[in-house]
């Protein structure tokens, strides 16, 4: 039995299913039928809609501040070695 290719969204497409999630008048499973997604995707990007977009305790990040804190580690560290290299030069 063939596998089914993978379909692939925009960002666009997937605020719009979040957006008509949030509404309320259908539930997510009407929804998933509706625009051809499986419920587990749908739930998934409107799960994440929330992450990124509610104010959250200071445990959770949203995408844009583990991608800049991701970032800010990598900067640490070659800043380290570049200091440690300099120590060892002087």
């Amino acid at each position: 039995m063939a596998r089914q290719k993978r379909k692939g969204f925009s960002d666009d497409f997937k605020a719009e299913a979040v957006r008509l999630c949030k509404l309320g008048d259908r539930t997510i499973t009407q929804i998933a039928k509706d625009l051809d997604l499986t419920e587990t995707a749908l739930r998934a990007w409107v799960k994440a809609a929330e992450a990124s977009e509610a104010p959250s305790p200071v445990s959770t990040l949203t995408n844009s501040e583990r991608d800049e804190l991701h970032q800010l580690r990598r900067d640490v560290k070659r800043l380290q070695m570049e200091r440690e290299i300099l120590e060892k030069a002087a």
